[in-house]
């Protein structure tokens, strides 16, 4: 992995864990969701006007890429609704890559060196161990667990997808600005069949999530779609899990949440794999 794509994806994670601290602080989760959704929707006619339509043969995977991020929007509100944050976002997030690096193995023929594989089984490990590092050791419910592994299932798809689809339109930023645009109208037509005040709510309280999380949570996975499609997707896909990292610090000096050695341990353990990762051949 070149050192362009390695700084890219870090720097992806960090917006990623931005603007989900953004998405937890919001007290309506369905209109931040929205916001965040829509917020990216400037940028997105951007890259169109600029990059231009996706190539023809990618927008089967735009279409499906727009479906599934609805899921995962909605699923995760759902693991969020039924566990805490500490404890979803790092099993979602953990077992992401591995499910990713089985499945481009096996359906896009991307064979990870012995050193390179090894990497992603130690990022997923560091990112799945922070959820021992919780409140007390607090038990996870099991809906909170089915949740927490659908939604990793539907990142695994998305990266996949999309990782397929950037390298089919020719430019990345316009597979990922139709696809962001189109998700937004999806999201848009589900909220206002289920959840009408979402509709509303996302210019008052959610209001921090349109002007900042839309555009930091387009950016993020703007800079991973250019990435997929420049270096084997499931190391992208195990690089920007550090993202859980981010979050870890940022709930520690900002929202000034405890760092015991549980947490210092599994981030040190990602932070092996992430080194791994930039020399792996």
């Amino acid at each position: 992995m070149s050192l362009l794509v390695f700084s890219a994806v870090i720097l992806a994670a960090l917006l990623h864990a931005l603007w989900n601290a953004l998405l937890k602080a919001q007290p309506d989760k369905y209109a931040g969701a929205f916001a965040v959704s829509l917020g990216g929707v400037p940028l997105g006619l951007a890259c169109l006007a600029y990059a231009g339509l996706p190539a023809v043969e990618s927008w089967p995977y735009v279409v499906s890429s727009a479906i599934i991020h609805t899921f995962y929007f909605l699923c995760l509100l759902n693991a969020y609704r039924a566990a805490d944050f500490t404890q979803v976002y790092p099993i979602a997030r953990g077992a992401a890559p591995v499910f990713t690096a089985l499945a481009s193995g096996a359906l896009l023929g991307e064979v990870l060196s012995p050193l390179q594989a090894t990497a992603v089984a130690i990022i997923a490990c560091g990112v799945m161990s922070l959820v021992f590092a919780g409140r007390g050791g607090k038990s996870l419910s099991a809906s909170g667990l089915c949740w927490a592994l659908a939604t990793s299932a539907i990142i695994a798809t998305y990266s996949l997808n999309d990782g397929a689809g950037a390298r089919l339109a020719g430019n990345s930023f316009a597979f990922y600005g139709a696809s962001a645009t189109l998700n937004a109208i999806l999201m848009a037509i589900y909220f206002a069949l289920r959840q009408p005040a979402a509709l509303r709510n996302c210019f008052t309280v959610g209001r921090r999530s349109l002007l900042i999380g839309g555009p930091v949570s387009f950016i993020a996975y703007a800079l991973v779609t250019w990435a997929f499609a420049h270096a084997p997707i499931a190391m992208v896909s195990a690089l920007r899990e550090v993202s859980i990292v981010f979050a870890v610090l940022i709930g520690t000096f900002v929202l000034h949440e405890k760092m015991d050695w549980r947490r210092i341990l599994s981030s040190f353990v990602t932070l092996t794999g992430v080194v791994l990762m930039r020399v792996a051949r």
